[in-house]
């Protein structure tokens, strides 16, 4: 058995974007992202969270940012040899997007962008690919922060998963009836880039670690 020394963080899952190389740790003491944004608007003390990434199967640790006070780090992705991750700097009112080379192990801001460019900070996260920002309100409203900078209104029951280039992916689910005759179902909502539909699939689309695309029906 290994022991793997992630500072006391016992959450562990494979950062998203096609590798199965690469796993992060994330301290969530003070919640996700968008309660953190709570935590310091409110005026209480916000401590900047831990991330680790952690390489397989060594199971080498990195720890490419410190944590900061009034600062929170959110769940990373992998693109092309890289790691992205969102730091949002309450204290400076920005937003980073960090890039972990997995070659040289060196992190560096990758982007800034000021905190203006959003409503709040919920579900505000990175996708790819392309390296993409997006925000799904609590409004129905779906929003591409960076690069693109766009907005449409959802469905009722969408929820976005994924961009491949020129299309984005949302995960849909329905239900229908009461007792033994209740019925409910998903299906994947696939749109292009201004939110018109371009097809519905049944069942559901992940990425795997070569970065294809499969089909799950």
């Amino acid at each position: 058995m290994k022991t793997i020394r992630t500072d006391g963080i016992s959450w562990l899952a494979p950062v998203p974007g096609g590798t199965s190389e690469w796993y992060c740790a994330i301290g969530r003491k003070q919640g996700d992202l968008y309660e953190a944004e709570e935590i310091f608007r409110s005026g209480r003390p916000l401590e900047g969270n831990r991330l680790c990434l952690i390489h397989y199967p060594e199971g080498t640790v990195y720890r490419p940012v410190s944590p900061k006070v009034g600062t929170y780090l959110d769940t990373p992705v992998y693109l092309e040899e890289s790691i992205y991750f969102l730091q949002v700097d309450f204290n400076e009112k920005v937003i980073r997007i960090l890039r972990f080379a997995c070659g040289s192990k060196n992190a560096e801001v990758f982007q800034e962008l000021p905190l203006a460019s959003v409503k709040n900070c919920y579900n505000l996260q990175l996708q790819t690919s392309p390296l993409t920002l997006t925000r799904q309100g609590d409004e129905d409203l779906f929003e591409i922060i960076w690069p693109e900078r766009t907005s449409f209104a959802l469905a009722p029951h969408e929820s976005f998963f994924l961009r491949a280039e020129d299309h984005l992916f949302f995960n849909k689910w329905h239900e229908e009836g009461e007792g033994a005759s209740y019925r409910y179902w998903e299906e994947t909502v696939v749109r292009d880039l201004t939110g018109n539909l371009v097809e519905v699939l049944q069942g559901d689309v992940c990425v795997m670690p070569n970065g294809e695309l499969w089909h799950l029906l």
